[in-house]
């Protein structure tokens, strides 16, 4: 298992160490100590799983500092493309995207931090998506950014997604802006986050608010 640090601080790719063979597969998903050793000493206390049809696209969600919530994110069922999004006001990386495929043959995990805003869509004709949160849902803290907001300009595969009522209804960054849930403070380098910018992260192509890392054309 290996930490991969991403052009923005302190989100994370995971790559694991799958053991194939003709039988099938088995990989450690999560370990504790493993994890604080790769530097994201998180403790997490909720499990989500999704389950969803092909061009359903969910997010971009967050919720605020009242209830902070980081996400562990990996795809056990088909094949998604995971996008997190800095909305860390004051950040040198704000309202800049990453995305990365994220899927059943990778195994890949994406760590998204409090202060990022989390979405995803599926690629495949289904897909289960399952996260470990660091903090507990709560109705009253959670937001929703536009998935399609031209100022952060996120290069989605699907155009037309199918969304539920609450993301059709996302507000736009200019109005995050009015009330936002994050601000930026700057941390000592750890070895999750890598100290900013990788050369070898994100081997897609760079963007003018943001990097895919994804493949996907």
């Amino acid at each position: 298992m290996s930490v991969r640090p991403t052009a923005l601080h302190g989100l994370v790719e995971i790559e694991s160490d799958v053991h194939r063979d003709d039988r099938g597969f088995f990989l450690e998903s999560y370990n504790r100590l493993r994890y604080r050793e790769l530097g994201i000493d998180e403790e997490f206390v909720q499990d989500n799983h999704s389950h969803s049809k092909k061009g359903v696209l969910r997010g971009l969600h967050y919720q605020d500092m009242s209830a902070p919530m980081g996400k562990l994110v990996h795809c056990s069922r088909g094949a998604i493309l995971d996008v997190a999004v800095d909305l860390r006001v004051g950040s040198p990386t704000f309202a800049e995207w990453y995305a990365v495929e994220l899927n059943d043959t990778n195994w890949r995990q994406l760590f998204v931090p409090v202060g990022f805003g989390h979405g995803f869509v599926v690629l495949s004709d289904l897909a289960d998506v399952e996260y470990k949160c660091t903090g507990y849902y709560s109705k009253s803290a959670e937001g929703v950014i536009a998935w399609n907001d031209p100022q952060i300009g996120i290069k989605w595969p699907e155009t037309h997604p199918l969304l539920s009522d609450r993301d059709a209804q996302g507000m736009s960054l200019k109005e995050y802006l009015g009330h936002p849930a994050f601000v930026y403070t700057p941390t000592l380098p750890s070895p999750a986050s890598g100290g900013g910018r990788d050369p070898q992260a994100g081997e897609g192509e760079i963007r003018k608010r943001g990097r895919d890392n994804s493949g996907a054309k």
